[in-house]
């Protein structure tokens, strides 16, 4: 009775049930579009790293996951404004 009452003071009562619970769709549908996210972002500063050179991003952009914010961060902070290739 006690371990009951614990669980449902916490808010959890199992791996389906109290305040945790998620659908398993609902879970598929958030982690496919963080992925998706995540991937474009991830595509998008990996390119402009590459494209400038730099080397040292480009590896800390390809290895670190922060859902987005470090490669968005990287493409609007950090990172050197393009110019144009001079012919």
């Amino acid at each position: 009775m006690q371990n009951v009452l614990i669980d449902n003071w916490v808010g959890w009562t199992g791996p389906m049930g109290g305040y945790f619970a998620v659908r398993p769709g609902t879970f598929f549908a958030v982690f496919l579009v963080l992925v998706i996210w995540s991937l474009i972002w991830k595509g998008m500063a990996l390119w402009k790293a590459a494209r400038l050179g730099e080397r040292g991003w480009f590896v800390a952009l390809l290895i670190i996951n922060t859902l987005g914010i470090l490669e968005i961060l990287y493409l609007y902070v950090f990172s050197k404004s393009e110019e144009p290739v001079a012919k």
